[in-house]
């Protein structure tokens, strides 16, 4: 009869900062003999969810946990990548049910579900991992993804990743445009630039990018103000798109509508820019993509009430007589 193994003040603290995880020679190097390793395996205390990785608890593993067994079972340098290391770093809210792990290119490892192992030539990313949990940084997460690096079914657009990473906070279309120099091969390195200078100038989302080119841009109308704080009967709103010289203001709403108390406060926003001599033109998803060329007539007629002398121009998708063309 074996007596009961209590791990080590060593081993737990280890565990715990991986998550519960260890590989076979941190064990060993702790104390824990081969046979001990063995006999708690063998009798379903601690769990093997890879080779060489060991779980040190008979409970289902977090995804947490898994990230660990795939990234101390791929060994020295290696990484999550991909979706693995976006909801890491707060880019994804929920965790992906694949997880990405990059490593050396000169070394093997077979994809199981739920891990993916990746070769990654040196010189392509940042050569640093952080977080306690390796992983790539940010800016190498965010042009993976929008170069459609790592495919698992849900593709987004270059715009999504860039925007929701700008909005969020976590990067600055400064610090991408250096990650995109830095690479000698991306897939629609022209887009993403031309993507970031958008983002540069005040487009925080895939909707107001789209109202930036499809709309503003491409029927010649004056440039707005983007993401401006207004002061509307002494309080501090936010506002998307601003022409201040001609008195309008246009809100875009990426969702499908607003439910509740958000509808209203949208209400009380907009009928407090009036009473401040300032109009407020609303569009949806739907409006700007499928209907651009509407939109552009209804705000040229705005700015064209407020004083604007110009007058817009009719892109390739326009109908004909829909706007005053210039020459």
């Amino acid at each position: 009869m074996y007596a009961r193994y209590q791990p080590s003040v060593e081993v737990r603290r280890l565990a715990e900062l991986q998550d519960g995880v260890l590989t076979r020679e941190q064990a060993l190097g702790l104390g824990v003999s081969r046979h001990v390793l063995q006999r708690l395996v063998t009798q379903g205390r601690w769990q093997r969810p890879l080779p060489g990785v060991l779980l040190t608890h008979d409970q289902a593993a977090s995804w947490n946990a898994n990230a660990w067994a795939g990234v101390l079972h791929a060994g020295a340098g290696a990484r999550l990548g991909g979706y693995a290391a976006a909801y890491l770093g707060k880019l994804v809210d929920d965790p992906p049910a694949k997880i990405t792990v990059l490593l050396p290119h000169d070394r093997g490892r077979a994809s199981c579900p739920p891990w993916q192992f990746v070769r990654e030539r040196s010189g392509v990313r940042q050569p640093g991992s952080i977080g306690s949990l390796p992983r790539t940084t940010i800016d190498d997460t965010v042009l993976d993804l929008a170069s459609d690096r790592f495919r698992d079914g849900r593709r987004q657009t270059p715009v999504h990743w860039v925007t929701t990473a700008v909005q969020r906070n976590l990067t600055t279309p400064a610090r991408l445009r250096r990650a995109v120099n830095a690479r000698a091969r991306l897939v629609g390195r022209h887009e993403l630039m031309a993507l970031l200078a958008d983002t540069d100038a005040g487009a925080e989302s895939p909707l107001e990018v789209c109202y930036l080119n499809d709309v503003e841009r491409a029927h010649g109308l004056p440039v707005g103000e983007r993401q401006v704080r207004v002061d509307q009967r002494g309080v501090r709103r936010r506002r998307d798109v601003r022409y201040r010289k001609y008195r309008l203001l246009v809100e875009l709403d990426g969702e499908l509508g607003h439910a509740g108390t958000a509808r209203f406060r949208d209400f009380i926003r907009d009928n407090a820019a009036l009473l401040d001599g300032e109009a407020t033109l609303r569009y949806g998803w739907h409006d700007v993509t499928q209907q651009g060329c509407a939109v552009a007539l209804q705000v040229a007629e705005m700015l064209i009430r407020g004083g604007w002398t110009g007058t817009p121009t009719r892109c390739a998708h326009c109908p004909t007589g829909s706007v005053r063309a210039k020459g």
